[in-house]
C-alpha cells in the first residue's frame, strides 16, 4: 500500500523538478540581460559625466576672457548639475542637451576663444567625449532591444511578469535634437 502512495508522490516531484529546471535557464538569461542594460546605462552616465567634468576647464578658460559674464558661467554650472542629478535615460538626455546649449552659448559669446590653446584642447576632449556618448547610447539601446524582446517572448514573458522584470527605457534624443546645433567660430 505504501508503494501505491509513494509512486504518485515521486511522479509529482519529478514533474515539479522538471518545470523548475525549465525556468532556470530563461530566468538566468533575463538576469544577465537586465545587468547588461544596467551596465549600458552606467556607461552612458560615465561618458556624459566625463563631458560635464570638462565644464570647469571651459569655465576657467572663459573667465580669462570675460570675468564680468556671470550669466554664461552660471548656465554652464547649472547644466553640469543637471547631469549629476539625472535619474533616468530621459532626464540624462535632457541634461546632456542643456550642456550642449550652454557650451554653444559660450562659443557664440566668445568667438576669440578659438585661438586659445586651452579652448582648443577642450574642443578636442569634447569631440572625443561626444563620440563616446554616441557609442555608449547605441550599445545601450541594442541591449535594451534584446532585453525588451526577451521579456515579451513566450515562455520568458510569463517568468518576467512573475519575477518583476519590467521593460527597459530606450535612450532617446530630445525633441528638436534632429537639428544639429549651430556652432560658429567666426
Amino acid at each position: 500500500m505504501k508503494k501505491k502512495i509513494l509512486v504518485p508522490i515521486i511522479i509529482v516531484l519529478v514533474v515539479l523538478a522538471a518545470i523548475f529546471m525549465m525556468f532556470i535557464g530563461p530566468y538566468n538569461n533575463l538576469v544577465d540581460l537586465d545587468e547588461q542594460v544596467n551596465e549600458g546605462y552606467s556607461q552612458i552616465e560615465t561618458v556624459v559625466q566625463r563631458r560635464a567634468d570638462l565644464i570647469p576647464n571651459l569655465v576657467e578658460t572663459v573667465k580669462g576672457y570675460a570675468t564680468h559674464e556671470e550669466e554664461t558661467l552660471t548656465k554652464l554650472t547649472e547644466a553640469r548639475t543637471g547631469v549629476k542629478n539625472a535619474k533616468s535615460p530621459e532626464e540624462l538626455s535632457k541634461a546632456n542637451d542643456e550642456v550642449t546649449k550652454a557650451i554653444n552659448i559660450v562659443v557664440e559669446a566668445y568667438p576669440d576663444l578659438k585661438a586659445n590653446t586651452n579652448f582648443q584642447s577642450f574642443q578636442d576632449e569634447l569631440a572625443g567625449t561626444e563620440n563616446r556618448i554616441s557609442v555608449a547610447r547605441t550599445d545601450y539601446n541594442k541591449v535594451v532591444k534584446t532585453y525588451n524582446a526577451k521579456i515579451r517572448k513566450f515562455p520568458a514573458s510569463i517568468l518576467a511578469g512573475i519575477m518583476g522584470f519590467d521593460k527597459a527605457e530606450y535612450f532617446k534624443a530630445d525633441a528638436g535634437s534632429e537639428k544639429a546645433p549651430e556652432v560658429n567660430f567666426n
